[in-house]
């Protein structure tokens, strides 16, 4: 079992900056790890996602050259930094993981099976 938990989550202006943090209660550096994020009346939707040597990512057309996602496994950690942040990017952002024999990147919900309990992001135009 991994608990995830994510911090780091505020309210922010447009154009601004945040970065979010998930914590993993063991070692993740054999997991596949993943940021997504969910807005009411909304399915959840792929933010970023990295393999677990930290080599391949993938992101979101929407956020793409805006946000990275990035992973240090001395602290059993991945982040997401948020720059140039748009109002459409206000949701819950969640961290996911999975083990995986590979090094394979994926941006498929169903390829996560350990969830955070997620973070509120803000931002107000």
């Amino acid at each position: 079992q991994v608990q995830l938990v994510e911090s780091g989550g505020g309210v922010v202006q447009a154009g601004g900056s945040l970065r979010l943090s998930c914590e993993a209660s063991r070692t993740v550096s054999a997991y596949r790890m993943a940021w997504f994020r969910q807005v009411p009346g909304k399915e959840r939707e792929l933010v970023a996602a990295i393999e677990k040597r930290g080599t391949n990512t993938r992101y979101a057309d929407s956020v793409w050259g805006r946000f990275t996602i990035s992973r240090d496994d001395a602290k059993n950690a991945a982040y997401l930094q948020m720059n140039s942040l748009k109002p459409e990017d206000t949701a819950v952002y969640y961290c996911a993981a999975k083990w995986y024999y590979s090094d394979t990147v994926s941006g498929k919900e169903q390829n996560y099976n350990y969830w955070g309990q997620g973070t509120q992001v803000t931002v107000s135009s």
